[in-house]
């Protein structure tokens, strides 16, 4: 299972599956994050914390415990 924190800067994915229970997920989800949208890690932090990505046109900064809880391919 390869999750949006392992992904390479530059690279685009498709998610496949949220994983996580309610609010976090809820919260994913109102994000534009949701299955089946393409996403392009843009730059990782130093540290890998936060992951900055476009996702529908637009920009967004997720923490790396996020992250993992979004199964791409």
């Amino acid at each position: 299972m390869k999750t949006l924190r392992d992904v390479k800067i530059g690279e685009t994915v498709k998610v496949v599956k949220l994983h996580g229970e309610g609010a976090i997920k809820r919260r994913i989800m109102d994000m534009g994050i949701t299955r089946g949208v393409e996403v392009y890690v843009r730059k990782v932090a130093p540290l890998g914390d936060p992951i900055e990505i476009n996702v529908r046109g637009y920009e967004l900064s997720i923490r790396k415990a996020d992250a993992e809880m979004i199964e791409v391919e």
